[in-house]
């Protein structure tokens, strides 16, 4: 009777996802090993990414298996982007744990790595969730340039505003009191340029101005409160600025007599 331990991988981003959880894995696993009449030596959780096997779990198995060779016939887990997402690393750890009498398996995308043909199969295997990762953060990246595009403030709101969803379900940020007219307060007067803008900044505090000293900075210098949208360059698209949908706390003229000062 072959002998298995079960290796289940989930990093904390994929807890959520349906058959990544580590309970849906375990169950998967154990009712393979049953239809196959495979004994279960040892279960591993581990939550860390699949892009190295520089995980605490992992390190202690191999450790374990150098120590007590051939314990086990075969490492079982439900598929290869379970092992690893790294197609150079999974080559090397495949060769480490023949090497120690266990042979690799994924239950749900099996491969029999002794015929060479099977390899390329498995780096397909090893490389798809990557490129599914690699789209999906071309997409956001995509996604969050058309939405500036059009004028809408993406991420947290600045302080002043608030983030809001309209009915649609599309989300943009409103004009946010008290600390909207302290900041149009704080504009207006480091303009005159009577005080400085320590000074300006401490009195703003005693206003009930709500951050520190950077974000005031940063805040009398950022386009947004004049109602301008900052686009990043991005391949051979130039950076620009673009009219915001949102309502300006400042008129733009006030904006860059701020900057002048």
């Amino acid at each position: 009777m072959k002998v298995a331990d079960l290796y289940i991988r989930v990093s904390t981003d994929e807890q959520a996802d349906k058959g990544y959880s580590q309970r849906s894995q375990e169950e998967l696993l154990r009712k393979y090993c049953d239809i196959n009449n495979i004994t279960v030596r040892r279960v591993m959780f581990e939550d860390h990414s699949a892009k190295t096997f520089a995980c605490p779990e992992w390190k202690a198995y191999l450790l374990e298996l150098k120590k007590h060779k051939r314990k086990a016939d075969v490492v079982l887990f439900l598929k290869w982007d379970r092992f690893s997402r790294n197609t150079g690393d999974a080559y090397q750890m495949i060769n480490t744990l023949r090497k120690l009498g266990v042979e690799p398996q994924a239950i749900e995308q099996p491969l029999d790595l002794s015929i060479p043909e099977n390899k390329m199969m498995l780096a397909f295997y090893l490389a798809a969730p990557e490129v599914e990762n690699d789209r999906r953060a071309l997409n956001v990246i995509h996604g969050m340039r058309r939405a500036r595009k059009e004028g809408r403030y993406m991420g947290l709101a600045p302080i002043g505003y608030v983030n809001k969803t309209d009915e649609a379900g599309r989300k943009y940020i409103a004009i946010h009191e008290p600390q909207a007219g302290i900041l149009r307060w704080s504009f207006e007067e480091v303009a005159k340029s009577v005080y400085n803008t320590e000074q300006i900044f401490k009195m703003a505090k005693a206003k009930g101005f709500r951050g520190t000293k950077s974000l005031f900075w940063f805040a009398i210098r950022n386009p947004v409160y004049c109602g301008k949208i900052f686009i990043p360059k991005y391949k051979d698209d130039e950076s620009r600025f673009v009219k915001g949908l949102h309502q300006p706390l400042i008129q733009e003229d006030l904006f860059y007599q701020v900057q002048d000062v």
